[in-house]
């Protein structure tokens, strides 16, 4: 009986109601004035008479929502849209929540591209790794995320109707440490086929076992680009050539460095071009603890912190020390993708639809950009508290600018053991 009377105590208390948002909670609009004239050209896209909420005013609000901790939900940023400070900074208008609703299914994100290229174009180059200095293509790791979704999002297919997720493709630039294109799919969209669709020339394709399709990487090598891709252990492969290691080589772990033609019989026409295939031996700290993790050949889990890397790639040109350091360098798109989640906020979702989910991983990309562009650096998240401070009013101006003069005094390591 007790524990139907507090039941019936908590559904009658309802939601726990939250204060409402006050123009003393948000500051630092000097930083998303310099932004909103770039804004401005999208203004008379999907235009109307009665239309009060556009495009670019749009994207304001909710590139305003990812830098203000205050604000966490579509209710919160449309409560903030009645500030007059908020509308004189953004150039936005006191807007419903059905407004902002209908916003994420009315507006195209597909119009946002050009400028997420135009940014990632303005970003000088962070990484200094000296054996990737002589690299005149294009670095990029090609990876995917999911996205947890809701059991309402029916086109989000996943695992079956109480868990569903979106899947976010993203194309990332190692030297700049910006994204370069981005997809949002189902969860159950083949990353293979993603891929092929956005393959442009001149490109270094650095890629995990997933993308280790033997079809693919011909199509990477015809479009006049290159690829490092982890294989599987139990890839079968004919061996054509023996090469020789060099001393550095053998430091950075490589075992063997050979010329081959992957694949059984009849799958050797899926990719008939003979390519390199590195075998790199990585030691862990064993002191530090895992979880268990799936063994590369997909047939049990394993905890131990030393395994082999075989990596396939076309570059015969290349050192293999130089390989190994291009694949150690993918894992940025994986802090990419905890910095995304965790940090920036991207996990509760603003936008049921795809076409809204897409609009809000777009800006949130956008968000991420213009930070690396302010400070020169990756983003990590003391930059990001320190925006948030600035943001909320606890931290000035001075104090914000000092923060990013830090950064460009940072050692190296320093840098790598701050950044997410």
């Amino acid at each position: 009986m007790g524990d139907i009377k507090k039941k019936s105590l908590r559904m009658a208390s309802g939601r726990k109601k939250k204060h409402p948002v006050k123009e003393s909670d948000l500051h630092g609009y000097k930083y998303f004035k310099r932004f909103i004239t770039t804004l401005e050209k999208f203004r008379l896209i999907k235009a109307h008479h009665n239309r009060k909420l556009h495009y670019d005013q749009y994207i304001a609000l909710i590139l305003f929502y990812f830098f203000n901790p205050v604000l966490t939900s579509l209710r919160s940023i449309q409560q903030a849209s009645t500030l007059e400070k908020v509308q004189s900074a953004l150039g936005v208008k006191a807007t419903s929540l059905g407004s902002l609703s209908e916003a994420s299914q009315v507006f195209d994100p597909q119009l946002l591209v050009p400028l997420l290229q135009q940014l990632a174009q303005e970003a000088s180059v962070i990484e200094k790794d000296p054996l990737l200095k002589d690299i005149q293509q294009t670095i990029v790791a090609m990876d995917g995320s999911l996205l947890p979704a809701v059991p309402r999002m029916l086109w989000a297919l996943w695992v079956d109707e109480q868990h569903r997720a979106a899947k976010l493709h993203l194309e990332f630039d190692l030297c700049r440490h910006m994204p370069r294109s981005a997809t949002v799919t189902d969860a159950h969209a083949n990353e293979n086929q993603v891929l092929r669709q956005i393959l442009t020339s001149n490109t270094f394709y650095i890629l995990d076992a997933g993308y280790a399709q033997y079809s693919l990487l011909s199509d990477i090598i015809s479009a006049g680009s290159s690829v490092v891709v982890r294989l599987h252990d139990n890839a079968v492969c004919d061996s054509l050539e023996q090469r020789s290691l060099t001393e550095q080589d053998l430091l950075a772990g490589v075992l063997s460095d050979r010329v081959v033609r992957l694949g059984c019989k009849p799958r050797r026409s899926d990719c008939s071009a003979p390519l390199r295939v590195i075998e790199i031996r990585h030691r862990g700290d064993s002191a530090v603890v895992r979880k268990s993790r799936v063994s590369s050949k997909k047939t049990f889990r394993t905890t131990d912190p030393d395994y082999t890397l075989l990596l396939a790639t076309n570059r015969m040109d290349l050192s293999a020390e130089t390989i190994a350091a291009l694949y150690r360098c993918r894992w940025q798109v994986e802090l990419f993708f905890r910095w995304f989640k965790c940090v920036l906020g991207c996990k509760h979702l603003l936008a049921h639809s795809v076409n809204g989910l897409t609009l809000q991983v777009y800006c949130a990309l956008l968000a991420s950009m213009l930070i690396t562009l302010w400070t020169g650096r990756k983003p990590t998240k003391r930059t990001f508290e320190m925006l948030s401070l600035y943001f909320l009013g606890w931290a000035s101006e001075h104090e914000l600018a000092r923060h990013i003069t830090t950064l460009n005094t940072l050692e190296p390591a320093l840098q790598k053991s701050c950044a997410v």
